[in-house]
């Protein structure tokens, strides 16, 4: 892998870290205001199966382009 490939990957996963802290501390904060709601549990349940599936696909697709 070259350097400006590693320096990207290690970018996105810096990213996708953040995203997931900041996903996890606005869901903690919205429980501390009120309960949720069966249906804002489920979207925040589906909702995090998402962006667990698209960081799969960003892996899957970094490691492709790392093969060629």
């Amino acid at each position: 892998m070259s350097n400006s490939q590693y320096n990207e990957q290690n970018e996105q996963d810096e990213l996708q870290k953040y995203l997931e802290e900041k996903a996890k501390q606005a869901q903690e904060k919205e429980q501390e205001a009120e309960p949720l709601s069966a249906y804002e549990a489920c979207v925040l349940k589906e909702s995090a199966k998402i962006h667990e599936l698209i960081a799969e696909a960003q892996k899957k697709t970094n490691n492709r382009s790392e093969d060629e």
